[in-house]
């Protein structure tokens, strides 16, 4: 069996399934109103608070067993770490608004502009921690030289691959809605996931050194995307639905990412 071969696939695999998940933006009319917007953003909303908690913090717990009866610590303070990161990046965007040689379309819904780019934001940092954990197995898979052990980093790999899906078309929509361009959307959903392959390779030559901050940064990357959800996300969906449909869209979403977290885990 050529391990070589099934090691590049199983890095580039997750990256390619976001970009197929980005690609489904071209298939929705030009225009979207703003209530199947609102829509659209609850169910997104519900696919990354599953994926923060199934895909990010339970792991993260798991992960923290040296820690003793503290093994919640790493969790705890990751979340409050992607939080801060949340609140500092709020600072600097209000910050570079403010210059006069930071040019805004004002024909453009920037408030939503902004909320979405925060969301690519979360969901570019929480495939670090995924693609370091394909790096990981396969590095594993490497010095142990089992067919087995490949075998079972191939099966993460494609369990994250299948997960990216919904997670590429998630960011590419909310872009695609503020500035009015599938392209953007696309390209944006597409580059979330690039970083992905780039730390599957750092994870593969650097297992032995990298897992003891595995934990962490699953929890930063949560407490990110947590963050972004509630804070920004979920407040936008109430605006042009005045039923309970867009938290269904939400529930929806959340079982989706959950059933697959929990199938494929």
């Amino acid at each position: 069996m050529n391990y070589e071969l099934i090691t590049v696939l199983g890095i580039l695999t997750p990256f390619l399934m976001t970009t197929l998940g980005s690609a489904v933006v071209y298939f929705f009319k030009k225009d979207i109103s703003q209530t199947t917007n609102s829509l659209l953003l609850s169910f997104a909303s519900g696919i990354m608070f599953a994926a923060s908690i199934w895909s990010l913090l339970l792991p993260s717990i798991e992960q923290s067993s040296s820690f003793g009866s503290f093994n919640w610590l790493p969790a705890t303070l990751g979340i409050v770490l992607g939080g801060l990161f949340l609140v500092l990046l709020d600072k600097i965007i209000i910050y570079l608004q403010k210059k006069k040689d930071i040019k805004i379309d004002y024909n453009l819904d920037n408030n939503l502009l902004i909320k979405s780019k925060k969301l690519f934001l979360a969901v570019t940092v929480h495939n670090i921690p995924e693609g370091l954990a394909v790096g990981f197995a396969f590095g594993a898979a490497f010095v142990s030289g089992e067919y087995a052990s490949f075998i079972a980093a191939l099966g993460l790999a494609l369990g994250i691959a299948i997960q990216n899906f919904p997670e590429g078309l998630a960011v590419s929509l909310p872009i695609k809605v503020a500035t009015q361009s599938k392209h953007k959307g696309f390209l944006y959903g597409t580059i979330s996931g690039v970083i992905e392959p780039i730390f599957a390779i750092i994870g593969y030559f650097l297992a032995t050194y990298l897992t003891i901050l595995q934990p962490w940064l699953l929890a930063f990357s949560a407490g990110a995307m947590i963050f972004v959800v509630v804070g920004d996300l979920l407040p936008e969906t109430k605006t042009y639905t005045k039923t309970y449909l867009s938290t269904w869209f939400f529930v929806i979403g959340f079982l989706i990412m959950m059933i697959l977290d929990v199938a494929l885990g």
